[in-house]
């Protein structure tokens, strides 16, 4: 089984506790940190041609869909593929799905979208140089790359079997192993990531083409601040960062 077939196939394995987790508003980081910033930063989509890459169960594609955007999406989870398309066939939104490797978007021309999207996903994507590669390719001429990532700087990452702070080694990249086990969720589930430093993530915007437009670290809003006091600390530190980058 190669690494790629290895990460996909935990991804399989945790789709329903996933769904389950992101559909039932569980996941308040995405509700009430991540996502109001991410579409802000977006802006008006009506109309806009959209990937959604790595698009898990579909989430962030019908929130886009429900925008008025034109949405695609893509997974490489055949599982997290089957419960996004069994939702749309119930919601009807018209977005169109495909079990796809982010680092090779075979099934899409050149220049076709207006936007492509990636929501806390690259991080886990193994050869993400091909996959910004191939974004670049599919976006139109002045098209954007809107995606977030946990923030690099404050990440919790694993080294000699131990979870230690990026503040205490940020440079190299580091494979990761994440043990979900949060009582929120229906069963816990491991999954793989990689850290990776914001001039890795920079240098290969800047190799594909990409003029990195606006950079945001989200903060808390007010609502979820109330409801989950766990969000506060997010105002001490970041916990994710949000990229906008334009194909020149």
């Amino acid at each position: 089984m190669t690494e790629k077939d290895r990460i996909s196939y935990q991804w399989d394995t945790a789709a329903e506790s996933w769904a389950d987790f992101v559909r039932k508003g569980k996941d308040y980081y995405r509700d009430e940190l991540n996502n109001p910033a991410f579409f802000s930063l977006l802006g008006n989509v009506r109309g806009q041609v959209v990937l959604d890459l790595a698009c898990g169960e579909g989430y962030n594609a019908r929130k886009l869909a429900r925008k008025g955007a034109v949405v695609t999406g893509v997974d490489f989870s055949h599982r997290l593929i089957d419960l996004a398309k069994a939702e749309e066939a119930k919601v009807r939104l018209k977005i169109d799905y495909h079990l796809s490797d982010a680092a090779r978007l075979k099934e899409f021309s050149a220049d076709h979208f207006d936007i492509v999207t990636c929501f806390m996903a690259m991080q886990d994507i193994e050869n993400y140089e091909k996959a910004m590669s191939e974004v670049c390719r599919v976006l139109k001429a002045k098209g954007r790359f809107v995606f977030s990532i946990p923030h690099p700087c404050f990440e919790m990452i694993v080294e000699d079997g131990n979870r230690i702070s990026t503040n205490a080694r940020y440079f190299g990249v580091a494979e990761d192993h994440i043990h979900w086990n949060m009582e929120r969720l229906l069963k816990p589930f491991e999954t793989t990531s990689f850290h990776r430093t914001l001039t890795d993530y920079s240098s290969v915007l800047h190799d594909n083409g990409f003029l990195i437009r606006r950079l945001v670290e989200p903060r808390p809003t007010r609502k979820g601040l109330k409801k989950h006091p766990s969000l506060r600390q997010v105002l001490l530190r970041p916990h994710s960062i949000i990229l906008e980058c334009q194909k020149e």
